[in-house]
């Protein structure tokens, strides 16, 4: 009952189970193609080949993207370094006429622009009140000399009588006359001589009186001091002169105009580059295109204080025999401080200038139009073979179709060029001054 109602296990034989449920498995199992196998990998294989050649073509063609440079070429001539200022024409010599007197204008005889000569009449004012008074003053000075000829007669007369009086007292022994009447004779005697030399001080005050009333009848015809011309005339026939209260001259003559003066105004930062007998070239708006001559004769040690600072005012004499300047235009003028001549010079762009692969975007082409290519790859071996000398002193030129690196000393600057010495350099060689890069063609897949 037990025996068969209960399973029955034996023993060494029941692990064996589980392989023989896989049997049935691998024997169903298909054999490995490697015929298809080999196909699929030829397969990726020419794919990732195409996708290297493609990658390699582009980079190479990155890599070969072509430099343009932008150059000039290295001139030689004249370099100068100036000090700009700006100022006004006046003449050497400039002068105001005007009246002592208070009158009425009579007559004018000279006009604007008209040549004078020192002593010429320019105008005459009413004589008629001054002749009055100078006829006064005559006729005062006549009564003065007829009063010292009347005291000096009486002079004259008391001198007599006194040496009688006292001729009768030495013959009389002193009896007479009485002393009273010596004293007396003598008294009179003083009298009229202090009487004569009164009336002598008269007639010196009369001669006085009558000369300044000539002199102010001589002041009614204005003449002209120096030889010059004529500025500006500012009375005409009829007006009323105020005398010296005035506000404007009555004539403005100039000494001459074939030689001016050019006073600017240089400021402080400026100054001390400027100094007598230095050379200036100054334009008028009236001669676009032309430029006049000027040598200075005096920098003020004075400032003067203006809307752009403090100045210190220049001189400049100026030679203008053809006339062609006149007083007043307003100039701009420029002080040669230093010259070069017959020397190298280069822009100065070139001296910001290194080579580089990567695309410049602000680029400007020389003022030439000349520009060379060169790949990227020279471009970039180029900075590293001179990496020693100082950028500030070095340019770059093109030799070869490459960017070479020349040492030069540099000189003086306008702002624009740079005088430049150097072994290397020679007239008309191009130095580099910017460059930019030409895009690459793309390859399309």
């Amino acid at each position: 009952m037990t025996s068969s109602s209960m399973p029955v296990f034996n023993g060494p034989q029941d692990p064996p189970a589980k392989p023989r449920q896989l049997l049935p498995l691998r024997g169903r199992a298909h054999p490995f193609n490697w015929g298809k196998r080999s196909k699929l990998w030829l397969l990726v294989g020419l794919i990732a080949l195409i996708g290297g050649v493609f990658l390699a073509l582009r980079m190479n063609r990155q890599h070969q993207a072509l430099l343009t440079y932008a150059t000039q070429p290295v001139l030689k001539g004249s370099l100068t370094l100036n000090v700009s200022a700006n100022g006004t024409l006046q003449p050497t010599r400039l002068i105001g006429i005007t009246s002592e007197l208070i009158g009425t204008v009579q007559s004018v005889s000279v006009d604007v622009n008209d040549k004078v000569k020192k002593g010429q009449v320019l105008a005459e004012l009413d004589t008629g009140k001054l002749a009055d008074q100078v006829a006064r003053a005559r006729a005062a000075l006549a009564a003065a000399q007829a009063q010292w000829a009347q005291t000096r007669a009486t002079v004259k007369e008391n001198e007599a009588r006194l040496a009688r009086l006292e001729e009768v007292s030495r013959l009389s022994g002193g009896k007479v006359p009485s002393a009273a009447e010596l004293d007396s004779a003598r008294a009179a005697l003083y009298r009229s001589a202090a009487a004569e030399s009164s009336a002598k001080a008269n007639i010196d005050a009369a001669k006085a009186s009558l000369a300044s009333d000539e002199t102010y009848q001589t002041k009614a015809t204005i003449r002209s001091p120096i030889d010059g011309i004529v500025l500006a005339r500012n009375i005409d026939q009829g007006n009323a002169v105020a005398g010296t209260s005035s506000t404007a001259p009555l004539f403005t003559l100039a000494e001459h105009l074939n030689r001016l003066q050019l006073q600017v105004h240089v400021g402080e930062a400026d100054i001390g580059r400027v100094k007598i007998g230095q050379v200036a070239s100054f334009a008028v708006s009236a001669f676009p295109g032309r430029r006049f001559q000027a040598t200075i004769t005096r920098v003020a040690f004075g400032a003067t204080l203006t809307d752009n600072g403090v100045t210190y005012q220049t001189l400049m004499e100026v030679n203008n025999d053809d006339l062609s300047l006149r007083p007043g235009m307003t100039a701009t003028a420029k002080i040669i401080e230093l010259e070069r001549k017959e020397v190298l010079m280069v822009p100065n762009e070139a001296f910001n200038y290194t080579p580089t692969p990567q695309v410049r975007t602000n680029t400007s082409m020389g003022v030439n139009g000349q520009a060379t290519t060169a790949t990227a790859s020279d471009a970039a071996s180029a900075p590293r073979k001179l990496q020693s000398v100082s950028p500030s002193n070095q340019i770059w030129i093109l030799r070869g179709g490459k960017p070479v690196a020349v040492n030069v000393t540099p000189g003086i600057s306008d702002g624009h060029m740079t005088e430049v010495s150097s072994t290397e350099l020679v007239e008309g060689q191009l130095v580099i001054t910017d460059q930019r890069t030409s895009p690459a063609t793309p390859i399309k897949p």
